[in-house]
């Protein structure tokens, strides 16, 4: 019986069967997307084809010395034992002997390469697996010290051994870079501390002022004047901490634009607004500004710097003493000075004046009452344009705050500004 055709009508209402091919993508093992399967495989290629050109070489060479090609021509020569006739042999000339010598040498030569590239290629990817993870192996030390690295907790350091290659300069790079990162997160941290105990004080006695006098019914109005008093003084002492606050996240962030200022028009500005509050305490602010100090930077940084020194020589320095502001040229080096008359800082307490929330210790024992926050704040803005800081004191005489800066287009070939104090 024959079978209907697929165009015959008998089988146009027949279901049509549909073959879908889904193209899945090739998932390769883990293993071959990392770097020491592809240094494996660069290895194992470089010296497989090396070894090919090798051999191949050779079988060229050896090749090309000789003819070489199975016998082609036979010949019938008669065989005789004594003198009585055997029959028919097959010979073949000299010539046929040896091309077919050489070609069965030259067929030995090719198994013998391709077992020798079937070595090499099984050899040569072991040795590359090999040598390839003792190479990356400083890599996987530091990948796995970064992964133990918490934010809470950048102790983990890499320590590298060995021949000081690239891997090494990169393992001690990235412990340069921790030690950096961690003492930055401590001194952030110290930061929130300080601030935090700074501000808790102020809060304090806002609150017991509140709670004990501001709102009882029965307080008297001295009462009232006395806790808005104490009120003022707290939320003044907030507010200045705030700002110190400010000013250093200000001074840190980079949008911060720089461009030429003068110097002393910014102390200038400084001793402007002190000077009421100088006056009022019985205290001379005498002022020696050489015009022409132009310096790249921010005014109203500098003005802000020089208003923190004078800050701290107003409400240090007796009333009936003199407050000195100057400002002048020392090479390639431009500077700036406040001095007062005040009690003078402890040789001790002299490497320590400019860090964050620490306080002197006066002349009773005890320690100052101020945030803190000024001096850093000087510092840090000095740093930031280059400068350097440096305090000469001496107990009982006083203080002398010198900020330097570079000149602008001048050398600076001896690395840092003079050792001397100026004529302030």
């Amino acid at each position: 019986m024959k079978r209907p055709s697929p165009n015959s009508p008998s089988s146009s209402h027949s279901p049509k069967r549909l073959r879908i091919r889904l193209r899945l993508p090739l998932r390769l093992p883990a293993f071959t997307h990392t770097i020491r399967f592809r240094l494996t495989v660069l290895y194992s290629g470089l010296l497989f084809v090396l070894t090919a050109l090798v051999l191949g070489g050779v079988y060229v060479a050896v090749e090309r010395s000789g003819d070489a090609h199975p016998v082609t021509k036979e010949y019938s020569a008669s065989k005789y034992v004594g003198d009585r006739y055997v029959g028919q042999i097959q010979v073949a000339r000299v010539e046929e002997v040896e091309a077919a010598v050489n070609y069965e040498t030259l067929a030995n030569l090719r198994r013998f390469s391709y077992a020798v590239l079937g070595g090499v290629a099984v050899a040569s990817l072991a040795l590359g697996w090999i040598l390839s993870g003792r190479a990356l192996r400083p890599v996987r030390a530091i990948s796995r010290t970064a992964a133990e690295i918490q934010a809470t907790d950048l102790s983990q350091r890499i320590r590298l051994t060995g021949p000081k290659d690239e891997l090494r300069d990169l393992a001690d790079t990235v412990d340069s870079m921790l030690d950096r990162l961690d003492e930055a997160f401590r001194a952030q941290r110290q930061l929130i501390d300080d601030a935090s105990h700074e501000l808790r004080s102020p809060l304090a006695i806002i609150r017991a002022n509140l709670d004990a006098v501001l709102t009882a019914e029965e307080s008297d109005e001295e009462e009232r004047r006395t806790a808005a008093r104490g009120v003022d003084r707290a939320t003044t002492r907030m507010t200045r901490l705030v700002e110190d606050l400010l000013a250093t996240s200000r001074r840190s962030a980079p949008a911060l634009a720089d461009a030429d200022v003068d110097l002393a028009a910014a102390a200038a500005e400084a001793c402007e607004e002190f000077a009421p509050l100088a006056t009022e305490r019985g205290l001379v602010l005498h002022r020696r500004l050489t015009t022409g100090l132009t310096a790249i930077g921010d005014h109203d940084a500098l003005r802000r710097a020089v208003g923190n020194l004078l800050s701290n020589a107003v409400r240090l320095a007796p009333p009936g003493t003199r407050i000195s502001v100057a400002a002048g040229r020392s090479g390639s080096w431009l500077w700036t000075a406040v001095r007062d008359e005040g009690p003078g800082i402890l040789d001790d307490d002299q490497a320590r004046v400019f860090d964050r929330f620490w306080r002197a210790r006066t002349g009773g024992g005890g320690r100052d009452r101020h945030a803190g926050l000024g001096l850093a704040i000087v510092r840090q803005i000095v740093e930031s344009h280059g400068g350097q800081i440096r305090l000469f004191s001496r107990v009982g005489e006083g203080s002398t705050f010198v900020l330097w800066f570079p000149a602008p287009g001048d050398k600076h070939p001896n690395g840092g500004p003079p050792e001397e104090q100026p004529a302030v």
